[in-house]
């Protein structure tokens, strides 16, 4: 509070200094007020007013410096933020009519437009009035911008109220009447003004154009002469310094031009393009940024608008031989396929067609513009196969042709030159690197046509980029042939395009390939593209190829390729292909095509040597003796051969006590099975453990990276005899001795890597044996250990230490793990009686599609085993024959062996096992490779399906591990897709307690249950089942028409289901009216706390304010039900749009929701209208009452359907409306009331039979006054009755209905209102003879009812007042005042003032009594809430006065109608303070006139 006070002395202080003539200070105190009006959310109005004064002062204050005037006016406009009434009314009180305004003024009102447009828009009217009688008044060029930047802004601030009027906060306004003055000022500043302007007047008018012409082009009436104004626009490109704001302005005509749908003539069109175009193609000079790219975005629009009219501009100027002109256009082609135009997607066949109008420009600019735009067309998919493989062609064209140019020696303007042509060269370079071959259309352009450009040496710098382009297109290419079982290989040339034969390409890909051994990019492109490609070259290499070429590649693992190793494989290659196809005629073409490729490599070069050797092997391996002569005496040349530089490491092993630990530990070895041999049982071996420990000992020594010794093998042996005599060992010691010899083996490195030390090959193969016997040993001691333990779960620990061995990255150990656990897993083993299978099937059995055949034999015969050892015996044989299938490398097939081992195997797979071996695969969903994890899913859903019907007990513990998993398995897709198969799979069978258990799911419900729910409804198996067990479980829960918590949750279930998109006819009736009743029922209620998850309940309290809305969820869900139901043409589109469902679920709108909500139910599908009808009729007598306002509100609307009456039981709603018509809930009432109402289009015959109990339910509801919706729902209603009853019909009533509907003429809401007009009309019509005179009085008393509000601010009010007036004239015999009124009827209305004075003028010459009558009646309306109202009532009091005569004027209470005028002079309303200063004027004149005292 100090501060604020300090503050305010500051603030004070500072405006005092105002008052001073200080101009030196107060550049710095207006600089000071700036950033504190900004910088202050409240100021106090008294300083408020202050600052607008003084600010106000200096800002018109000719002495005071320019500078000093401006930021006067600026801080002037910023307080408009605090209070703009007052800082509109301070400028607007000096700019005055027919007065020419200080230029500050007029910047201020600008300022104020643009910166507060929603309310300056109601003070534009007058503004612009005003600024109209200014216009031939100014003189000044300074004065004349001032204008035309008014103008300017103005125009902006309409143009943003005329497309945005819904966002401002007040009744729409005439914006027709703004734009005709905003027409009237442009003109006239067009025609006087623009002729004889200077060059910063014309850059005035030229900013002001835009937004001018942009704001007359919405008006139908003024398009033709807002277009005609353009031209003049474009005739101002003359001024470079212009041009950008010439463009600008035409930029934001041609959007509104879109906006309004409007079509520019064809010579204007082509003017503005032929002038844009300049724009961009300006020479010598060339074009501003800015004004570039401005000129750009008009041909976008220009695009959108008319792409056909465009494209034929663009082919028309580009026939040009204009550099500029053909780089400008292409550049603009780019750009706006760049913007994804969707309509200039189908005209692709024309752009190719432009494009190649301007091939043959050998202009490196024009080149390199086309080469960018062809990289655009590729990437947005603009290639089509007709026309579009000159435009790849041209690609590696130019790169040729730069390569050329780049060779020949160019006298003039040389490194421009160059920089050019390598310029061009790097471009399509960079489009065939980032060219997608896939793109839609591609394929069938390049394919195979793009194999053209391999064999030739002028694109062999494109090679790296190109094998990768082919590559890709033949894998997609036998993706799609991989069922096909033909040859895919190039034997002839198709179209046009003379194809590369296969001898070529062999020929080529060789050749290159041997730059792999150098690190090349092109040269593993090579051999990757024989890798994939042997079909192309000959049907014979494919299954040869398929096996040598990963040996091949295995040198180009290492980063010290062997370059002679690496040609030498080559080489071979080729030699075993040759002898593979062993066709002489191919294998002498291939040799001519080694020779045709000599030219093409230096003789120094690596590829020239290769080629050579190439040649030779071919020709060695040629049958054709006199060919090979030939090809040798004319071509061959013996080169000097590489020497074999081949060196290979070893490492030798020496330990010094190697023999004295083999000959210890063979002697334990030996005794161990000497011991063993004498079987007795009573023989207790006391070395035993430390002897196993010695043995482990020796073990622990050897190095973990080879395997040098046989120490390990010799060890194993060892300790499998020791551990079989007695004292038997624990289970720790057991564990301990498996990990510790299982740590030692399996991680060693690769066999390979292992063999790679040995010196010789003596020295690889002793390792190789070596490596096998331990692996052997290792496997013997753990089917030892493990078996001869009677223990089931000691057996299932020991077998634990394999786990993490057989479910290792690296492929290598994995393998080691399975053979081990092969040989555990022989079928000649016996478990122990308890011991599961379940887990260990759940972790084996995936691996049968692992990456190495060895491991998938070695799981399979694994899997076999565990069945032997449990005594299941009966498949052993159909097992392993399908186990050799599972040789094969085709993943397909794995797969295929895998399934229908599983189908056999899950069958044994003991029930109440079934939740371990789930667990295994889901685990191995997480982590295993992707064929593994494809196997998991395929063994899980088989056992599912063998087993499913039986897990009814172990179905929640199911459930919950499922769910444990699904965080990391949606991390995977396939997997993620394989746990949800499984949900599926369990609900086929347990259907009802799969709901029930994801029901008790919290809400609102997380992501991975919502997937649930998705998955079971995509299952076409269970998506029938599962809509109809959520329809059970809602009408259960909704049985008393209460709604609880679990109610809501099968609403939520219900969402995720029918956003599937599940078919929903046969059961849409039952689903709409228990979905409505939710809402209904859910209106208000809050979500229970101890409901939602507990992540929710740790959140701070402010944020509990977001829990979710239980009607919001029932609504969203039956919003999703309605858009499936219109899917399947079961429903239409609402009235209300998404705006009904925020009715239907807010507690006060709810039947307003309800009622369009019904006015959207396809009343064709009356079958289905019918049932719903029959399951909502219950609500009419719920207990829950917002249910019976919800099935009032819905019957309301169809009582208005004559099918419905024909076929439904609405005779039966019609009772109950008439009884809740009475009821004391006010929006029951209304509802019943509305029924009522409709019940007048659907069935006439029930209105004039039931019209007595009808009218009285109606008519009751004009008397209830405290809640207007019901009064204006009952004036609407009698409104439909009246039309169908006879004057007759209503006598008893009539004079009733007339005297209440009088009493809503002034209601403040203009629905009742217009209603209340509307329906006093039709009385007029139902007037019969007995009650003529009494409604003639009462249309005397309505008379100043209908005049006034003939400018009531809603214009449909207006409309109805002028269509009573004409049929109530005659009950007071005033048809005289028809042609009065026929003026309302004209386009532009009259004046309120012109059109009072003529109706005042006819009334009283026919009857001055009624003329009275409106005075007397007119002073309640001088309070009225309505300026307009207020602002009529005072001209039609002065209109009166006028007409009054003598007699009249003297009656006149003077003094009380003098009071209240002067009143009416503070009014707020300009127009009010104007007429009542009108009025009195005339009071004045008229007591003149008959010399009496005012």
């Amino acid at each position: 509070m100090e501060e604020y006070g300090e503050m305010l002395g500051d603030i004070n202080l500072t405006i005092g200094m105002l008052s001073k003539e200080d101009n030196i200070s107060k550049e710095d105190i207006y600089g000071h007020l700036t950033s504190f009006i900004q910088n202050t959310d409240i100021l106090d109005d008294t300083i408020v007013q202050r600052l607008i004064y003084y600010t106000s002062k200096d800002m018109r204050d000719e002495e005071i410096p320019r500078e000093i005037r401006m930021l006067a006016g600026e801080v002037l406009v910023s307080l408009a933020a605090h209070d703009f009434n007052s800082v509109m009314y301070e400028v607007q009180s000096n700019f005055r009519i027919l007065e020419l305004p200080n230029e500050f003024v007029v910047l201020a009102l600008a300022e104020l437009a643009t910166s507060y447009v929603s309310q300056s828009i109601p003070f534009m009217m007058m503004t612009l009035l005003t600024m109209q009688t200014m216009l031939r008044l100014v003189e000044d060029e300074s004065m004349r911008q001032t204008f035309c930047l008014a103008l300017e802004k103005f125009s902006k601030s309409i143009y943003k109220y005329v497309n945005h009027w819904k966002d401002f906060p007040y009744p729409k306004l005439d914006a027709n009447r703004l734009s005709d003055k905003i027409f009237m000022l442009f003109r006239y500043i067009m025609e006087k003004w623009a002729p004889q302007a200077s060059p910063m007047h014309t850059l005035a008018i030229i900013k002001a154009h835009g937004p001018t012409v942009s704001l007359l082009l919405h008006r139908e009436d003024l398009c033709e002469f807002a277009l005609s104004q353009i031209s003049w626009l474009l005739i101002q490109y003359q001024d470079k310094e212009n041009d950008f704001y010439i463009t600008q302005s035409l930029k934001q005509i041609l959007i509104a031009t879109v906006l309004y749908d409007t079509v520019l003539p064809k010579n204007l069109r082509r003017s503005i393009l032929s002038s844009l175009l300049h724009q961009i193609c300006k020479v010598p000079e060339p074009p501003i940024k800015e004004n570039k790219l401005e000129a750009s975005s008009c041909f976008l629009i220009l695009a959108h608008a008319n792409p056909v009219d465009l494209l034929d501009f663009f082919d028309e100027q580009i026939r040009s031989t204009n550099e500029a002109v053909r780089t400008g256009i292409l550049t603009l082609l780019r750009s706006t396929i760049n913007a994804e135009e969707p309509k200039f997607r189908n005209h692709t066949t024309s752009i190719e067609k432009t494009i190649k109008l301007v091939m043959g420009d050998l202009s490196v600019k024009v080149r390199k513009s086309t080469l960018l735009l062809i990289q655009t067309m590729c990437e947005k998919g603009y290639i089509e196969a007709r026309e579009g493989w000159p435009l790849i062609d041209y690609i590696f064209s130019q790169f040729a042709m730069s390569n050329r140019n780049l060779e020949k020696p160019v006298k003039s303007n040389s490194q421009e030159h160059e920089n050019g042509e390598k310029s061009v060269q790097e471009t399509s370079l960079e489009i065939l690197k980032s060219l997608d071959p896939l793109v839609i259309g591609m394929p069938q352009v390049l394919w195979p046509r793009i194999l053209t450009y391999v064999v030739p040496e002028e694109y062999t710098g494109t090679l790296d980029y190109l094998f990768n382009i082919i590559r890709i297109l033949i894998m997609a290419e036998e993706k799609k042939k991989r069922d096909i079982q033909e040859s895919t290989a190039l034997v002839i040339s198709t179209g046009a395009v003379k194809l590369p034969s296969p001898q070529q390409l062999l020929a080529r890909l060789l050749v290159i390939s041997i730059l792999a051994s150098l690190g090349q990019l092109c040269g593993a492109g090579a051999i990757g593209l024989l890798k994939i490609m042997p079909e192309l070259i000959h049907p014979k290499l494919v299954e040869m190829w398929k096996t040598r070429m990963p040996a091949l590649l295995q040198p180009l693992e290492g980063s010290n390729a062997s370059i002679v190793l690496w040609e030498t494989m080559l080489l071979q290659l080729l030699k075993e292909s040759l002898w593979k196809i062993s066709d002489v005629a191919w294998t002498s073409q291939l040799s001519r095509d080694f020779s045709l490729q000599m030219g093409s490599y230096s003789n120094s070069s690596m590829e020239k040597k290769f080629l050579w050797k190439a040649l030779g092997t071919t020709l060695a391996s040629c049958q054709d003796k006199d060919f090979v002569s030939s090809q040798i005496n004319e071509f061959l040349v013996t080169p000097s051969l590489l020497g074999d530089q081949r060196q290979v490491l070893g490492v030798s092993v020496i330990n010094k006590d190697m023999d004295l630990q083999m000959s210890f530990t063979r002697s334990i070895t030996e005794v161990g099975i000497a011991i063993q041999d004498a079987e007795d049982q009573k023989f207790q071996f006391t070395y035993k453990e430390m002897l196993i420990g010695f043995m482990l000992n020796l073990i622990k020594d050897e190095p973990l990276n080879t395997l040098a010794s046989p120490v390990r093998w010799k060890v194993l042996i060892a300790i499998r005899y020791l551990s079989k005599l007695k004292p038997p060992l624990s289970l720790n010691d057991h564990l301990n001795i498996l990990e510790e010899n299982i740590r030692r083996l399996l991680p060693l490195p690769p066999l390979e890597k292992l063999k790679s030390e040995g010196e010789t090959d003596k020295d690889k193969e002793r390792i190789k044996f070596l490596y096998e016997r331990s692996m052997d040993a290792l496997g013997k001691l753990l089917k030892a250990m493990i078996w001869d333990d009677t223990d089931a779960r000691n057996c299932e620990e020991m077998f634990n230490l394999l786990r993490m061995w057989l479910v290792s990255q690296k492929e290598w150990e994995r393998e080691r793990a399975f053979q081990v656990t092969s040989k555990v897993l022989t079928k000649d083993i016996e478990a122990p009686q308890n011991f599961r299978i379940g887990s260990l099937l759940g972790l084996l059995a995936p691996h049968s599609c692992d990456t190495l055949p060895t491991i998938r034999q070695a799981a399979t015969s694994s899997t076999i085993g565990l069945l032997c050892a449990k005594g299941i015996c009966q498949e052993v044989d159909r097992l392993q024959g399908l186990q050799e299938g599972l040789d094969s490398e085709d993943e397909q097939v794995q797969i295929k062996i895998s399934s229908k081992i599983a189908k056999i195997v899950c069958k044994f797979i003991p029930s109440e096992e079934i939740q371990a071996f789930l667990e295994e695969t889901l685990d191995g969903l997480e982590t295993l490779n992707p064929m593994c994890t494809k196997a998991c899913g395929i063994w899980m859903i088989s056992a599912l399906k063998e087993h499913g019907a039986l897990l009814e007990d172990q179905l929640l513990e199911i459930l919950s591990t499922i769910y444990h998993h699904m965080p990391v398995l949606r991390q995977k897709e396939e997997s993620f897709q394989f746990m949800l198969e499984a949900i599926s799979q369990i609900a086929s069978f347990h259907m009802d307690a799969v709901v029930n258990n994801l029901l008790q799911k919290p809400l609102p419900f997380d992501r991975d249950t919502k997937t649930l729910w998705k998955a079971l409804a995509e299952n076409p198996a269970s998506s029938s089942k599962l809509m109809r067990a959520l329809i059970r479980k809602l009408e259960a829960r909704l049985e008393d028409d209460v709604a609880g918590t679990d109610a809501i949750s099968v609403a939520c279930a219900m969402y995720e289901v029918i956003l599937t998109g599940a078919h929903i006819t046969h059961l849409y009736p039952k689903l709409f009216t228990l979905l409505l009743k939710l809402v209904s029922c859910s209106l208000g209620q809050k979500m229970p706390i101890s409901n939602l998850s507990q992540r929710r309940r740790v959140m701070q309290l402010g944020e509990r304010q977001q829990f979710p809305d239980p009607c919001r969820l029932s609504t969203a869900t039956l919003k999703c039900l309605q858009a499936q139901a219109m899917k399947e043409g079961l429903a239409k589109e609402s009235d209300e749009g998404d705006n009904l469902w925020t009715l239907l679920s807010n507690a006060d709108t709810h039947h307003i929701g309800v009622c369009a909500l019904a006015r959207s139910m396809a009343v064709w599908q009356h079958g289905i209208i019918l049932d719903i009808m029959e399951h909502l009729l219950s609500s009419l007598t719920s207990s829950s009452e917002n249910y019976r306002i919800t099935g009032m509100a819905f019957f309301s609307e169809l009582m208005k359907e004559p099918i419905l009456w024909k076929h439904g039981n609405l005779r039966d709603v019609l009772n109950f409306m008439d009884q809740s018509a009475r009821d004391s809930n006010a929006i029951l009432r209304q509802m019943a009331i509305r029924g009522l109402g409709n019940t007048a289009s659907g069935a006439p015959h029930k209105v004039r039979k039931h019209k007595q109990i009808m009218l009285e339910c109606i008519i009751r509801g004009l008397y209830h006054l405290a809640r207007t919706e019901v009064v204006c729902e009952s004036l609407k209603a009698l409104k439909k009755i009246l039309e169908l009853l006879t004057e007759r019909d209503i006598s008893f009533y009539f004079k009733e209905i007339v005297l209440q509907t009088r009493t809503f003429f002034e209601d403040e809401q203009d629905d009742v209102r217009l209603t209340a007009i509307l329906l006093f009309e039709d009385l007029a019509s139902l007037t019969g003879r007995r009650w003529k005179i009494f409604f003639a009085e009462e249309v005397k008393k309505s008379m100043i009812s209908f005049l006034l509000h003939l400018w009531d601010p809603n214009p449909k009010i207006g409309a109805a007042c002028r269509d009573v007036l004409v049929i109530c004239i005659p009950f007071l015999g005033l048809q005289e005042l028809y042609g009065i009124l026929d003026h309302l009827l004209e386009q532009d209305l009259p004046r309120a003032r012109d059109f009072y004075r003529q109706f005042c003028m006819k009334l009283a010459k026919k009857n001055q009594e009624i003329l009275w009558i409106l005075h007397t009646h007119s002073f309640t309306f001088f309070t009225s809430s309505w300026e307009m109202i207020r602002s009529a009532a005072v001209k039609l009091t002065d209109a009166i006065i006028l007409h009054l005569t003598n007699q009249y004027v003297e009656l006149l209470d003077r003094e009380q109608l003098t009071m209240r005028l002067q009143a009416l002079r503070q009014d707020p309303c300009i127009s009010v303070q104007r007429a009542a200063e009108a009025t009195l004027q005339t009071l004045l004149r008229r007591c003149k006139e008959i010399s009496i005292p005012l």
